[in-house]
């Protein structure tokens, strides 16, 4: 149903790593593949995916809910930092950027509907590709990966390969 490829720490939460690559199911629901999902479930104490559309690029965020801690933090930071370049800042602004996230659950296969506005935006359709970025991982419709520029090389191979690597399995259905 998916490839997957990266391991994480097995004694604590340290981080999303790897890719994987899930073709939509029945019903307009995906999978958080099994490597995303065990990260997720550490970072989420559970079974609760938060997703957001990334700032700049064409693709969606997910991480747990224990980046709710970090979001703050980084408010602040970004608060001290505009302060001390004498920079306006919107703190309301940027608090509802950051934490309009949403929570969405997941079963204990990874299966999960993605809300029409996310798929939407990040114009997803057919599948989705996930690559680990640390405190959090991105999800992208491999067509718009593919339009970005030579520094995503690594990640457009890999996911031309686990979309390959899909299709062949379904073929063998």
């Amino acid at each position: 149903m998916f490839g997957f490829r990266g391991e994480l720490e097995r004694v604590s939460f340290a981080g999303f790593s790897g890719q994987a690559y899930s073709p939509a199911g029945d019903k307009g629901r995906f999978v958080l593949p099994p490597l995303f999902r065990k990260a997720v479930k550490e970072s989420s104490e559970g079974r609760v995916l938060c997703l957001a559309k990334h700032e700049r690029w064409n693709c969606l965020t997910g991480f747990g809910l224990s980046r709710k801690g970090e979001l703050e933090e980084q408010l602040e930071r970004e608060e001290d930092r505009a302060l001390r370049r004498e920079q306006d800042f919107d703190r309301d602004l940027r608090a509802m950027q950051l934490f309009g996230f949403i929570e969405v659950p997941f079963d204990d296969s990874g299966r999960f509907v993605m809300p029409d506005h996310l798929r939407s935006l990040a114009q997803i359709d057919d599948g989705l590709y996930f690559h680990g970025g640390g405190r959090f991982f991105t999800i992208w419709n491999p067509d718009q990966l593919a339009q970005m520029g030579e520094q995503w090389e690594s990640a457009q191979a890999a996911c031309n390969n686990l979309v390959a690597e899909a299709a062949a399995k379904g073929r063998k259905k």
